[in-house]
């Protein structure tokens, strides 16, 4: 499931990005269209990050679900809000905002949490290095 999820929210990325850029242009002030364009970039590095974790989670690597969960839920919320603002120009929409960005950043430390365990939730070993 994470990897259709992922590739639903890639495709819409593209799909978001392509409509701001063409449809979007000469409707929306500056300002707004700068909005959008900072939506659509958070939401295509965030589906990439996305299936980069549905993948490593399919290959087995543990404690992925928890970082992806908070992404997702944080790019849903950071750049839908964003995408919500610039079509409405509700100004008060942008209160969602710093809630997904909050969840992002949960989710990226949960992702430098979880590289820090293995399976069993044990510290990672010290891997030596000799030299060669």
């Amino acid at each position: 499931m994470m990897l259709v999820i992922s590739g639903i929210w890639g495709a819409l990325a593209v799909a978001f990005g392509a409509f701001g850029a063409h449809a979007l242009r000469s409707r929306l002030p500056p300002d707004l269209m700068a909005v959008w364009a900072t939506g659509a970039q958070y939401h295509l590095i965030h589906a990439v990050v996305l299936l980069a974790l549905a993948l490593a989670d399919r290959a087995g690597v543990p404690s992925l679900r928890l970082p992806y969960l908070l992404l997702a839920t944080g790019s849903v919320l950071f750049s839908g809000s964003l995408y919500a603002l610039a079509l409405s120009g509700i100004r008060g929409l942008g209160a969602v905002t710093p809630v997904g960005g909050v969840l992002l950043l949960a989710g990226w430390l949960a992702l430098c949490l979880a590289g820090t365990f293995r399976r069993g939730g044990s510290p990672s070993p010290k891997r030596n290095r000799s030299p060669e």
